[in-house]
């Protein structure tokens, strides 16, 4: 169709030991539906994702799983190698996930995601998971968490059954945070659309799940009604261009709890020739320009993935970024929109500031 390929969003998963980053992991690889997971352990001494244990190859740095999923250990100088080796066409892989050692600075992760000149990679967001009954202690012990936090797009406070004061330790994370979507969890329960995509189900093929495992918690009950925490969406479509300097306030003051966005823009006739492809992950934004092909209908399209955020004021707010004039994509207009335009010359274009 003469559009680019897909991008492979990269999403880095940081936290302390005991944090729950493995649990949340293990929660994705077997809840991703028919989406493949490249999955990247950077740290040999602790690898405890249960499907390699069940695939009995903890003696090899690569598992691939029934359930469409690719695990791999590598040590730091290594990563580079993977990414590359898993973006690739032939992988199949339709998203990344960098579990970063107990110890490791997420931001020289996340340096090396969005230095990556790869065409397929685009960075997914850094999500840092905290234990919340162990919250205060860990803070004690690393106070770089405090640092880790602000850096973070989405920040799962998780065991959080098990905290007697929840709602301290929820407030006191948001305080630490810059516009980043906070979420309770147990379990590492997420739902994975937050972090990406998931095709349809079709196939549950694979090991006993991590959930099936853990049906019952440690006090004898389910829980289930709170133990898997789902997230607000927005669909906005307009077949009137939206103006670019109005989407761009839009972007620049998107409130926090507001993770992804994702989808199309028309800005209209003075650019017949491109829509532009939208990717924010919290604070990072990229608009990648694919021309238009017959069978495409001229629209925009936006989904918008949050937590907590205000659905009905959002779509207003999009309703008002709709062009009223024919001329608001020219040149001067579109100044703001390309400035996220990933230039060869220019590889930090988006990056997070």
């Amino acid at each position: 169709m003469g559009h680019q390929p897909q991008q492979i969003p990269v999403v880095v998963l940081a936290g302390f030991l005991g944090s729950g980053k493995t649990t949340l992991l293990n929660h994705l690889l077997h809840r991703s539906g028919g989406s493949r997971i490249g999955a990247i352990v950077n740290d040999f001494g602790t690898v405890e994702i249960d499907a390699m244990a069940v695939a009995g190859a903890l003696g090899d740095s690569t598992v691939s799983l029934g359930n469409g999923c690719l695990c791999c250990a590598v040590a730091a100088s290594e990563l580079d190698v993977y990414l590359e080796r898993l973006a690739a066409p032939s992988a199949g892989i339709d998203v990344i996930v960098i579990e970063a050692s107990g110890i490791a600075e997420p931001q020289e992760l996340v340096r090396m995601v969005l230095a990556s000149e790869h065409p397929a990679i685009v960075y997914g967001g850094l999500v840092e998971v905290v234990d919340a009954a162990e919250f205060d202690d860990t803070r004690a012990r690393h106070p770089e968490i405090d640092r880790h936090l602000a850096l973070a797009d989405l920040v799962v406070v998780n065991k959080l059954d098990r905290a007697d004061d929840g709602e301290r330790v929820l407030g006191l994370v948001r305080s630490l945070t810059d516009r980043a979507a906070v979420i309770p969890a147990t379990y590492g329960r997420i739902d994975p659309e937050f972090l990406f995509d998931c095709r349809p189900n079709e196939e549950r093929i694979g090991q006993l799940s991590f959930d099936d495992l853990h049906q019952h918690g440690e006090d004898g009950h389910t829980g289930h009604q709170h133990l898997h925490t789902g997230y607000d969406s927005l669909s906005f479509v307009s077949d009137v261009p939206v103006d670019p300097r109005r989407l761009m306030a839009f972007l620049d003051s998107r409130p926090e709890g507001l993770y992804r966005i994702k989808g199309y823009v028309d800005f209209g006739p003075n650019d017949r020739r491109n829509r532009y492809a939208v990717h924010a992950v919290g604070r990072f934004l990229r608009f990648v320009p694919e021309p238009w092909t017959g069978g495409d209908a001229r629209l925009t399209q936006l989904v918008l993935i949050g937590s907590g955020i205000d659905v009905p004021a959002l779509g207003k707010e999009l309703e008002a970024c709709k062009s009223d004039a024919p001329h608001t994509a020219d040149e001067h207009g579109m100044w703001g929109v390309l400035r996220y335009v990933r230039e060869p010359e220019n590889d930090a274009s988006g990056e997070p500031v």
